[in-house]
């Protein structure tokens, strides 16, 4: 049996991709077995976080207090956007390629110490070297973010102390269920028995409820176990007297902009309070942390002339969202989108939302074959548009057709980068542009 050695994080990334006959194979057995094998386990608190949209948000914000409180924070997401090591940062900073590199080498090991060899998808392979770093790390507590679904998802082999439902809609139906009820069954399956959960969905599916009953977890409810109210300058948090009746007051907005940052924060400071045992927090942690909080691609706004707007948004739940923050933003003459999507997406009601902001589309091809050709984007769009003013062309790459969004924008205008973190990962690969309109030159 050959157990393989690369030297470089690309060669292993490369192998890794080739390994499993599926790029997405549900089901814990495999993963599980390895995971036993390299005895992963944390001595920590551990939160995990599934929802459609406001994983990453929920994420960062809960890194953010927690290390402002003084912790040693590890945390796992994905995708990545730029580069691979974005994946899992320790105590705020990305995991370096030479951790990873041994760390991909004891996973290796461990699938193939036994015959018949086990096999493993690109995600269950890179998760489990994730968690083996952080297992070495010195930390304090693990936040894991759910790829996709929660139930059979690779990071579900841990058992979480507190999980986080951030919200329920259609998206990779495909795998999950072709309605919320189902999808939101799946999510379910990272609680645990006796475990709080929090569920920050406003209107969350009965089975997400009926779960956490039958299975008796501490159900934390949006509306029900804690609630917010705010006005434009402020808002407050407020726990039950059931759940301990904690208050925070006079909050500033979460540095994320967005309006459903609110409701993520909400889950992030349930999951604080449900924890303060093992993991208390001060009120200037959670003031702090909700201020410096950073992360790429979420309604990210880059000042210049003409203004960019980054935003991941790749399903029709989360494009209406950036579709109500890009009202929020007021006029500009002519909006711009550079949109690249993948194949298998619900583009139909994603760009019926949109669209009527819309002024001039640059459809983009992506490095991925999962993806829709920029062509076939365009050909899609045609029908859907009545707009007859509106323009429409296409791009080999999204940086590519940002330069052609710049070239063709006033100082005035915006641009708008959207569909996908490939397509918002390609405009950054050579870090945040920052716009300068050609008629701005002397």
């Amino acid at each position: 049996m050959t157990t393989h050695n690369f030297t470089t994080l690309p060669d292993w990334l490369t192998y890794i991709e080739q390994l499993h006959p599926k790029a997405i194979d549900m089901g814990l057995d495999r993963v599980k077995a390895v995971a036993e094998r390299m005895t992963i386990r944390f001595d920590c608190p551990v939160i995990t976080v599934a929802g459609t949209n406001g994983k990453g948000s929920t994420c960062a914000m809960l890194e953010s207090i927690l290390g402002q409180a003084g912790y040693r924070t590890g945390v796992y997401t994905s995708p990545h956007l730029v580069h691979f090591e974005e994946r899992l940062r320790l105590r705020g900073e990305p995991v370096s390629a030479t951790d990873l590199i041994a760390a991909f080498a004891r996973v290796e090991g461990a699938r193939t110490s036994i015959a018949p060899e086990i096999s493993l998808t690109y995600f269950e392979f890179t998760t489990l070297a994730m968690m083996d770093c952080m297992m070495r790390a010195p930390l304090d507590v693990v936040i894991l973010e759910v790829g996709l679904g929660g139930r059979l998802d690779a990071v579900n082999i841990i058992d979480a102390d507190c999980a986080v439902i951030t919200s329920v809609d259609l998206d990779h139906m495909e795998f999950l269920g072709n309605d919320r009820e189902t999808i939101g069954r799946e999510k379910a399956g990272i609680m645990r028995t006796g475990r709080p959960v929090v569920v920050s969905d406003p209107m969350p599916p009965q089975s997400v409820l009926d779960y956490a009953k039958a299975i008796d977890a501490d159900l934390w409810q949006v509306g029900r176990d804690f609630n917010v109210e705010g006005d434009k300058q402020q808002w407050g948090w407020a726990a039950s007297s059931a759940k301990g009746g904690r208050r925070y007051s006079g909050l500033a907005y979460p540095a994320l902009r967005g309006a459903n940052q609110l409701l993520n924060a909400a889950g992030v400071l349930a999951a604080l309070s449900a924890l303060r045992e093992r993991l208390p927090v001060t009120a200037q942690a959670v003031r702090n942390g909700l201020a410096f909080v950073e992360l790429p691609g979420r309604f990210q706004i880059v000042p210049g002339q003409p203004t960019l707007v980054l935003d991941v948004a790749h399903n029709p739940h989360s494009v209406a969202a950036l579709t109500a923050n890009l009202d929020a933003m007021g006029y500009f003459p002519t909006t711009h989108a550079v949109f690249g999507a993948m194949a298998d997406k619900d583009l139909a009601p994603m760009l019926a939302r949109v669209m009527p902001l819309i002024d001039r589309w640059y459809f983009t091809d992506l490095p991925t074959s999962r993806a829709a050709t920029a062509q076939a984007l365009l050909d899609f769009w045609q029908p859907q548009n009545s707009r007859p003013q509106t323009t429409a062309t296409t791009f080999a790459d999204p940086l590519q057709a940002l330069h052609a969004a710049v070239a063709a924008a006033d100082p005035a205008d915006r641009i708008v980068v959207f569909g996908s973190f490939y397509t918002v990962g390609g405009v950054l690969k050579d870090g945040i542009p920052r716009l300068q309109a050609k008629h701005l030159n002397p």
